[in-house]
């Protein structure tokens, strides 16, 4: 990914969206030969000369100060994850140096934590990391992501590659495909600006740009996005479609670890198909899931 066209489509796309009338300015003519708002438009409202915004724009961010940066995401009226992105942007075009790709320290999940997951019986658990590879789970974790790993796959298996390159992806996320595929794509893109020096993520995330229309497109709206809580559905092939409430809580002693944690309404058709799933788990049945329940408890 180049670095420079990140910082100078993110601002481009977002000024794209917004209207003079949503920006509270008036309008002259009939005639706009660019969607959304102008350059010159956002530096008006950002407090800033015409020149100066079109550099930041054009992807020259070095020297950019944090109030400048925010008086851009308020003319661009940015949501807090964007708000981020566009410092990370700035992070990046601000190093004196370019800092060539290394690979990633692979986060370890502490035995103590493998235990916390392991005593969250009655709800589905996993440990994603910055990539979307689920390092971690519970027992029930495994059960119900089992479509991920009954080929004998061994952790960590991605949730991005499986769902945009594996045929049974589509099915398994398939309930509300178009939100779920979005925000993968936005969960990949925020962390490629947090971390633009990761290659198991540049690379990653080049694997699907190759092979995936519907990445492809999805990650040329340079969408963002920050999820800590929500629903979740699925279609699972032993208990069918189920929608779980789903809360995210970071680690902050492991970086990039973040644990999962997914719940139904008590009393729903939801927390029966959870109780079907875990006497499922706790039969071990299922093609390649044996040695992964075992591990998980």
């Amino acid at each position: 990914m180049d670095k420079r066209n990140e910082i100078r489509e993110f601002p481009a796309s977002r000024r794209a969206r917004i209207t003079p009338e949503q920006a509270g300015l008036p309008v002259y003519g009939g005639n706009r030969r660019v969607p959304g708002l102008r350059r010159e438009e956002v530096a008006l409202l950002s407090g800033m000369s015409v020149d100066y915004y079109v550099r930041l724009e054009r992807g020259n961010l070095r020297g950019a100060s944090e109030a400048v940066l925010d008086s851009v995401a308020r003319a661009l009226q940015l949501d807090e994850a964007e708000r981020e992105h566009l410092h990370d942007l700035a992070r990046t075009g601000n190093a004196s140096t370019p800092r060539r790709h290394r690979p990633a320290a692979r986060p370890q999940v502490p035995p103590k934590v493998q235990r916390s997951l392991d005593a969250m019986s009655y709800v589905p658990a996993i440990i994603p990391n910055n990539r979307l590879d689920i390092v971690a789970a519970n027992r029930l974790g495994f059960a119900l992501y089992a479509p991920m790993f009954t080929d004998g796959h061994k952790p960590p298996a991605n949730i991005a590659r499986f769902k945009f390159l594996d045929p049974r992806g589509r099915d398994f996320f398939g309930i509300n495909w178009e939100e779920s595929k979005n925000i993968t794509v936005a969960l990949l893109r925020t962390e490629a600006g947090r971390t633009p020096h990761d290659k198991a993520l540049t690379d990653l995330i080049g694997e699907l740009v190759t092979h995936s229309d519907e990445f492809r497109t999805a990650w040329d709206r340079h969408d963002v996005r920050q999820l800590y809580t929500g629903a979740k559905k699925f279609r699972h092939p032993v208990v069918g479609d189920l929608t779980l409430d789903f809360d995210a809580m970071y680690l902050p002693a492991q970086p990039g670890l973040t644990i999962g944690v997914m719940s139904a309404e008590p009393g729903s058709p939801d927390e029966d198909a959870l109780e079907l799933l875990a006497g499922w788990a706790a039969s071990g049945k299922g093609t390649g899931l044996a040695h992964l329940l075992s591990r998980a408890g």
